[in-house]
Order: structure tokens, then sequence, then C-alpha cells
């Protein structure tokens, strides 16, 4: 029974997340809470839950103040002089315009917000890609997957949703991925210098010195604090390098780098406090969907539905194709994106995905690390299923499926490089 169950669970929170009949949030409580009592466990459902929720609740922790610490960064102008050297230095020359262009979403990724991403960057390179009559695609292009790829950083919301879902460190998940990611990175810049230097001779641009564009100029922000530039610059490399060591709970790092950032760059109380409520939501709205996700693994991993689920599904592949499970999860991670949302995939599909791994003995930290190679990485940009890649598209006034054609392949390829990287390094068997 507990495998029609599950069934029904999975399904459900599936059904009403794609079909947008309900939320992300209430979908993954309702119903699991209504599953589980309608199976017969009654009271134990709330133990269930309770038990998920607690396994969550150090991700979410983390994820509140690393929104609260790099939006403190981010208020205090911190890659605002970024902005502008690579502005100043890209000039008229196409490739360097599209390697600033990816250059610069990659560094304001940090914080794991695409929205905030696409609003930094695309309104600072386009007045370059239409002084010289650039195809804007190029811009969406290369942007989103500079974002994208950034997109893999312990604290972004794949990476979070990845680790709450198997129950796994954050940290444990993404430190053997972070050379597949820079190697990805890399590749996002050979992406954009290729299609800069093909941009170049469709619009016959030369490099001139004397005919540079003027660099846009940065609106100036009461919340600026050009004087600690410096000091948030040494704060956010401590923090990245201590958060990659792993000696400390990730959620503890973020805790106090958030409280240094606010104390130093806002000593004021009310600055203080109008610096948290401009956060606030963002981060939230997204605790707030990990902790459901709570509700939702603790009701099938207690009441032992995943497990049912995955025996039955191992009975259905070959033992021989075991250790190939992270490849090829990888490898359709990207096109995922296109139809299954976030929460769909991580909440209801990984699991599953990784109980079978189990059955055959692949680790589930090799499927959770293959999945963030591609799904709402890398194919996050593209999504429809993504509000960020309207803001994205709209922001450059191009078409999605124009977007789509044009972005897809270059996407794909990234995922494939860093598939590659990680099979050389030994992550995933062949």
């Amino acid at each position: 029974m507990d495998f029609y169950f599950g069934l029904l669970i999975i399904g459900g929170v599936l059904f009403f997340i794609l079909t947008k009949r309900m939320s992300s949030l209430s979908a993954l409580i309702v119903v699991p809470v209504i599953g589980a009592l309608l199976a017969g466990y009654g009271l134990e459902t709330a133990e269930f839950a309770l038990s998920g929720i607690k396994n969550i609740a150090p991700i979410a922790t983390m994820f509140i103040f690393a929104i609260l610490f790099f939006g403190i960064l981010t208020d205090a102008g911190m890659f605002d002089p970024l902005i502008r050297f690579i502005l100043k230095k890209a000039g008229r020359d196409p490739a360097k315009i599209t390697l600033g262009a990816a250059i610069l979403a990659m560094l304001v990724h940090l914080d794991g917000s695409g929205a905030v991403t696409f609003l930094i960057v695309v309104p600072a390179m386009l007045p370059l890609f239409d002084g010289l009559k650039m195809d804007r695609r190029i811009l969406a292009c290369v942007v989103g997957l500079g974002a994208g790829t950034m997109n893999l950083v312990p604290w972004g919301g794949p990476t979070l949703r990845a680790a709450s879902a198997l129950q796994i460190s954050v940290t444990d998940l993404y430190r053997p991925l972070f050379l597949p990611q820079v190697s990805g990175l890399i590749f996002v810049l050979a992406v954009a210098y290729y299609l800069g230097k093909k941009e170049g001779l469709r619009v016959k641009v030369r490099n001139e010195h004397s005919n540079q564009l003027d660099a846009p100029a940065l609106e100036e922000r009461l919340t600026s604090r050009p004087d600690r530039f410096w000091f948030n610059v040494v704060l956010t490399v401590i923090t990245i390098g201590i958060l990659i060591q792993g000696h400390i709970a990730p959620a503890l790092i973020f805790m106090v780098a958030a409280v240094v950032a606010l104390s130093v760059n806002y000593p004021n109380l009310q600055q203080q406090k109008e610096r948290l409520d401009a956060h606030a939501k963002s981060a939230l709205l997204m605790a707030s969907i990990l902790l459901a996700a709570g509700v939702f693994i603790g009701v099938l991993t207690e009441a032992g539905m995943i497990k049912a689920i995955a025996e039955s599904v191992t009975q259905l592949i070959p033992p021989a194709m075991g250790d190939h499970i992270p490849v090829a999860l990888a490898l359709v991670s990207m096109p995922a994106s296109l139809i299954f949302d976030p929460d769909s995939f991580y909440f209801g599909f990984l699991p599953i995905i990784a109980q079978v791994g189990n059955e055959m003995g692949v680790p589930a930290a090799s499927i959770g690390q293959a999945s963030l190679l591609g799904q709402m990485t890398t194919g996050f940009p593209l999504s429809p299923l993504t509000a960020s890649t309207f803001l994205l598209i709209g922001l450059c006034q191009i078409d999605l499926a124009d977007h789509q054609r044009f972005s897809f392949g270059y996407a794909f390829l990234t995922t494939l490089v860093m598939t590659v990287t990680s099979i050389l390094l030994g992550l995933f068997p062949l």
C-alpha cells in the first residue's frame, strides 16, 4: 500500500504544482498530509512531518542568511566598481562586450538570485549592445549561461533543494562539483568570446579607442557604501573560503557573515531594519518552500513510501545500468528544466531516482550532483516555469521561443562539459 500511496502523493504534488492549481508551498504541505492520513498513519503523520522539518531547518536557515548577506553587499555597492570597470574596458569590441556581460553575470549571481542578476546586468550592458546594433539574443544567452552555471553555488536554489530532498550536507554535495563548475564557467566564457567575435564580423565593428562608447552611469543609491568596498570584498572571500572548507556549519557561517556585513555597512539601527525589510520577502519565500518540502520528504521517507517505490522501479532497471544512472541523469537534467519546475523535480523525482540508485549501490550524493549539472542551473534561464526567464527576455525585448532556440545548444554543451569533467575526475562512473 505504501507504494500506491507514495505514487498518489508524488503525483498529486506534481499535478497541483504543474497545473498551477496550488502554490508549491500549499501542495508540498497539504497533499502529503492528506495522503498519509488516508494511508492510515493517523497522528504519526505529524511525527513524520516534524522529522522532515528538523532535517530541513539548517538548510532553510542557511538560505535566509545567505540572501541577507549578499543582499546587503549589493545594497552597499560592492559590485558597482566592477560594473563600471567592465563597461569601460569593453569599449566597442563585441568580443569584450559579450565577455564582460558573462563575467558580470557570474559575479553578480553570487547571491543566487536570477532576478537580481538580470536586473543589474542587462540594463548595464544593453546600451552597448544597442549602440553597436548587436543581436540581443546574444546578451540573453551569455547572461543566462553565466548566471545559470553560477547557480550551482551552495546557497543556490537547486543545490539547497537537492540537499534537502536527499538529506545530504550542502557542503558534501557541492564540494566535488567545484572543479566541474569551474570548467563550465570557463566554457561559458569561451562561448561568450566566440559569439562576440562572430557578431563583430557581422556588424563589421573594429576596436577603436577613439570611438569608445561612454559607460552608462550607474544610479547612485543612498545605500551605497563605497568607503567599505574592500572590507566587503575581503569579507566575501573569507566567507566563501570557510564555506568550501566545510569545517563549520554553513548556516552559522552566513549568520555571522550577515551580521558583520549589516553592522559594518549600516551601523544605524533604523538603516539595519530597512535593509532587513528589503530582503525579507525573498528570504522568507524560499525558506517557507524548503520547510514545506520538509513535510513532503518527511512523510514519504518516514512512512517508507519512497523506499517502496524505489524497490519496485529497481526491478525494471537492468543491474548493469545502475552505474550509468548519474551520467544519464546529468545529460537529461538540462532539457528537463523545460518541463519540470525545480520543486517538482527535486522534491518529487530526485528522491525516487536516488533511492533506485541506492538499491543498485550508487551513492545518493552522486545522483544529486548529476542533477545539479543542468536542472535549473544551466537550464533555469530557458525554462518557461521560472519567472526570472521572462524577466530576462523582457529586459532584452526578445521572444521566449527565439531565446530558447538560440541558447539551448550552448546551455546543453555547458552541461556536457561539466559532465565530462565530472567523469574525468572520477565523480561519475561510466
